[in-house]
């Protein structure tokens, strides 16, 4: 007890009298000091347990008989300047919410769909990738920004809660996004061969049954490291005062065994996203005979992006394994160099989301690169069966401009008496002539006006007479019904 007094508590400074305490040239009752539980620490500050104010410097606040205070200033208001903490901290936060935007283009670009949807390959697996991504970028935004305060507080509050609580946030869905990534790259590959033959990859075999448990076991170590790391107290890192602090009440709560089991359980996971990529290889690329050409065709066939993205997301890992031992470079330790935390830390999980970005923007929609593969196919079998496909400008709106002289002579010949028209003509009517060899006769027609204007022909006098008489005789008028109609 003698070292803690020697090292942080203080007697107070006597005054004017025996109840009379002087801080920093202002009068204080010792008696009600005393009462309100007050203490005075050799950092300057009085605290007692649940308010905290500063009385050094330009800093005197005035306590009431009742406990007020009068210009006071709390331990936890922002005193220092912002130093390489929190300069790295805001850059990247700014970093992280850059990549937001690029990220919603990517997910736009390749979410869209331009093939109907299937049941076997939903268009949800191929946008889980870029959800994890908005999530670990939405982390960062946040850890990055309540890092500037971790600078600033004179003693530790909730800023360096918030920046590790979302910092250790984050590696779950660094997990889940390059996860997904690799988990659709297979079923990519899956779906172009299906595409080709939808019956060489049945679902209920060997391949299909891993496929089905892979996810359910990544998930299952990823939920069991969140649960070991985030549900729990957290107060202890605003413990950091004074040496003795950190050494015997922050310390030991930040390399606890739930975050070394967590760290662990994030190795895990990991793994099983190795696993999942040499699955995807070993059954959707051609296969190789020999322990070393399996070895050189696995990273033949491997997509440089999931290796890049596999391998800065294991130095992510790694780095909080030693967090999790090693209290001198964790994040948890305000003082803790930055060069650890920004380096390691927030810059691996940054770097992927910056290859993911990278090779979204140069990559093509799968719908799209589909449409081109059954493209191609269509072409190689037309050029098989020897059907030549007529090139694009093969269009009657070019006249007789593609044909030769012997068929262009034959067209004049159709065309005589009204030219293309009548030729156009001839073929509507061989394709939409009546079936009957009559017009169907108007029952709306008066048939004594047909009598009257039918033309007269050059015949003898006693014939033309009859047709006179004929035709002045008018026939009964005929009585229709609506069946005419």
């Amino acid at each position: 007890m003698g070292l803690i007094n020697m090292r942080e508590l203080l007697q107070f400074p006597s005054g004017e009298n025996s109840t009379d305490v002087l801080i920093n040239g202002i009068h204080f009752n010792r008696t009600a000091l005393n009462y309100f539980n007050y203490t005075l620490w050799d950092n300057g500050t009085l605290s007692n347990g649940s308010k905290c104010f500063l009385t050094f410097d330009h800093y005197q606040p005035i306590m009431l008989s009742n406990g007020t205070f009068i210009n006071g200033t709390s331990c936890y208001d922002p005193y220092y300047q912002i130093h390489s903490r929190g300069a790295l901290g805001l850059t990247f936060a700014c970093l992280f919410a850059a990549s937001v935007m690029f990220t919603l283009i990517n997910l736009r670009k390749h979410g869209r769909l331009f093939l109907p949807s299937e049941k076997r390959f939903t268009a949800i697996g191929r946008r889980w990738q870029w959800y994890w991504m908005l999530f670990v970028a939405a982390c960062g935004i946040i850890s990055g920004i309540t890092g500037i305060d971790v600078d600033r507080d004179y003693l530790q509050s909730l800023a360096i809660i918030l920046q590790n609580f979302f910092y250790v946030l984050m590696q779950p869905g660094l997990l889940a996004a390059v996860w997904e990534a690799t988990r659709h790259w297979g079923s990519w590959q899956e779906r172009q061969i299906c595409d080709r033959d939808p019956f060489m990859l049945p679902q209920d075999d060997k391949r299909g049954r891993r496929e089905f448990f892979m996810p359910l076991a990544f998930y299952l170590f990823a939920w069991l490291e969140f649960f070991m790391t985030i549900p729990r107290s957290w107060g202890h890192l605003e413990m950091q005062s004074s040496p003795y602090q950190q050494a015997n009440i922050a310390k030991p709560q930040a390399t606890d065994a739930r975050f070394k089991a967590g760290s662990i359980l994030g190795l895990i996971a990991w793994g099983i996203i190795c696993y999942a990529l040499q699955h995807a290889v070993h059954y959707y690329k051609p296969r190789n005979r020999g322990l070393w050409d399996r070895f050189n065709g696995f990273f033949h066939y491997a997509p440089t992006k999931l290796m890049l993205t596999i391998s800065v997301c294991f130095v992510h890992v790694g780095y909080n394994i030693a967090c999790a031992f090693c209290w001198d470079i964790s994040p948890r330790k305000y003082d803790a160099n930055p060069g650890w935390i920004f380096g390691l830390g927030y810059g691996s999980a940054f770097l992927v989301l910056l290859i993911f970005e990278i090779y979204g923007y140069l990559e093509v929609n799968e719908d799209r690169q589909l449409i081109a593969q059954r493209t191609e196919r269509g072409r190689t079998v037309d050029a098989e069966l020897g059907i030549g496909k007529k090139p694009t400008w093969w269009s009657k709106m070019h006249r007789d401009n593609h044909l030769d002289a012997e068929q262009r002579l034959r067209n004049l010949t159709t065309g005589v008496g009204g030219g293309t028209a009548t030729q156009k003509n001839i073929e509507r009517d061989i394709e939409m002539r009546n079936l009957g060899p009559k017009a169907v006769e108007d029952p709306f027609k008066d048939q004594a006006s047909d009598v009257r204007r039918r033309p007269q022909t050059p015949t003898d006098n006693g014939s033309n007479q009859s047709q006179r008489t004929m035709s002045t005789s008018r026939e009964p008028q005929r009585v229709r019904s609506m069946l005419d109609i």
